[in-house]
This record gives C-alpha cells, sequence and structure tokens, in this order.
C-alpha cells in the first residue's frame, strides 16, 4: 500500500461503489492497493456528500463537504439574509424618521433607541 498519492474523483466512486456492492472494503482495498481505513474513509463521505464527496481538492486531506451546504441552501439563506437586512433597513428609516419629529435631545433619542433594540431582541 502507497502513501500520499492522488486519485482521480472517478477512481473514488468506482472503488466506493465496489466496496458497497461486494460490502468488503478489505478486499477492495487490496484490489487497488489502498488501505482499508481510506476505502471506509471514501465510503463515508460519498454516503454523506454524495459525488460532490470527490469534487473537492485534488491533494492534501480528504474532503470534508461543503461546509456552507448545497447551492440551494446557499441562495434560501442568502434569501433570508436579504430579507432580515432590508427588514432592519426599514426599521432604521422609521426610527431615523421619529426621532427627527419628536426634537428630543441626544440623550432621550438613545434612550428611544435602548428601548426599541429591546423590544426588538424580545419579538425574535
Amino acid at each position: 500500500m502507497k502513501s500520499g498519492r492522488y486519485h482521480s474523483p472517478e477512481k473514488k466512486l468506482r472503488v466506493v461503489k465496489e466496496s458497497q456492492e461486494t460490502g468488503n472494503a478489505t478486499l477492495v482495498a487490496c484490489r487497488y492497493e489502498l488501505s482499508p481505513s481510506k476505502v471506509n474513509r471514501w465510503v463515508r463521505e460519498y454516503r454523506k456528500y454524495g459525488e460532490a464527496a470527490f469534487n473537492g481538492k485534488p491533494k492534501g486531506k480528504s474532503f470534508k463537504g461543503n461546509p456552507y451546504g448545497t447551492e440551494n441552501q446557499k441562495l434560501a439563506a442568502e434569501k433570508k439574509l436579504k430579507k432580515i437586512l432590508g427588514e432592519k433597513d426599514l426599521e432604521i428609516a422609521i426610527l431615523r424618521n421619529l426621532l427627527k419629529k419628536l426634537h428630543l435631545s441626544r440623550t432621550e433619542k438613545i434612550e428611544v433607541a435602548k428601548k426599541w433594540i429591546s423590544l426588538a431582541r424580545i419579538s425574535r
């Protein structure tokens, strides 16, 4: 068994599929001159991330998956954050208009802002 070699995504997928078909990672590892632990790690990564597990870096440690999820998850999170940002911008605009109309001193403005912030935290 040799270590530190690059294995193409195609080879990793072939090894994983064969390991799953035979149910014997050790046998497959011997056939491809790999360590059984490497084959088992590839199988775990494939189960967790699918074929995307092998589209990571060509060198270095094994692929640990995309920490930000799939493309759809990224888009959903971005949409949610944009909505929250828009709501916060609206809140700020409303507060600024309110403060302009009230003609409050700086200290009074700070007190109003603190109350508004505490109300916003409670509503979450």
